[in-house]
């Protein structure tokens, strides 16, 4: 869990994302069931562990996808002498492996362009998958293909084998990882809380929804810890963080 938002405040910020979206938690707790019969022993050995090992002590760039965000320009930002980690949200992997960045860690629930996952993950990405309830033919579909080291989620209470560090969408859920693990900092970069490239009403509405509940849950994070989380934009800038204006997006 996460070291300053432990799961007795996580929890009813989550029932009510739950009860808001219709989340069944029947099948919530059978997506993590399935989840951890896929994961060998050895995967669902010390997660919390194994993550920490790729971001603690580092400065994390979360990256979002944000509509026209493109990779993170990481050239700009100063020298650290713990140095620098990659988070990259689902769908935005692609965009990093485009332009030569391996992420460190990828938070995914397998609803984006996995192929790029699979392939990131044989470089050297640690992959974080996350079981919910629509899900569940997907966890069958690619977890037995990723071909390197896997920690597996969910957003019920801790369980042997599977982390639970907070966080509703791909995106802000990359950032409580990374505050979990001990990280210095973390710079959000592709960030867009307010704009999708959704052109369905419907489906954009819903999507517009779980990126006002992104950007909440992280004010949540950033009121445990003042100062940790920072907008990172693309003029180069770095401002604490704020939900409005920003530019990228998180998806679930």
């Amino acid at each position: 869990m996460s070291l300053l938002l432990e799961y007795s405040r996580w929890a009813p910020i989550y029932e009510q994302i739950r009860r808001e979206f219709g989340f069944s938690w029947a099948r919530e707790e059978a997506a993590a069931a399935q989840l951890r019969t896929l994961l060998s022993p050895a995967t669902r050995s010390r997660p919390h562990e194994r993550v920490t090992a790729r971001l603690g002590g580092r400065e994390v760039v979360v990256v979002g996808l944000a509509p026209r965000a493109g990779p993170p320009p990481l050239w700009r930002l100063p020298f650290s002498p713990a140095g620098v980690a990659v988070a990259a949200a689902d769908g935005a992997t692609a965009t990093c492996l485009e332009a030569g960045v391996v992420p460190d860690v990828i938070a995914t629930d397998l609803d984006g362009p996995v192929p790029s996952e699979v392939t990131a993950n044989g470089r050297g990405s640690l992959v974080v998958v996350h079981a919910h309830g629509d899900n569940r033919d997907l966890l069958e579909e690619w977890v037995p293909q990723f071909p390197g080291e896997l920690v597996g989620s969910w957003a019920g209470p801790p369980q042997d084998g599977l982390l639970d560090d907070g966080g509703f969408t791909d995106g802000d859920r990359a950032a409580f990882l990374a505050e979990a693990a001990g990280a210095v900092r973390v710079l959000l970069w592709g960030f867009d809380f307010e704009r999708t490239d959704e052109r369905d009403p419907a489906l954009r509405r819903r999507k517009e929804a779980k990126l006002g509940w992104a950007a909440r849950v992280l004010s949540e994070l950033e009121k445990t810890r003042p100062g940790f989380l920072w907008n990172w934009h693309r003029d180069g800038s770095q401002t604490a963080y704020s939900a409005a204006g920003i530019s990228g997006a998180s998806t679930r």
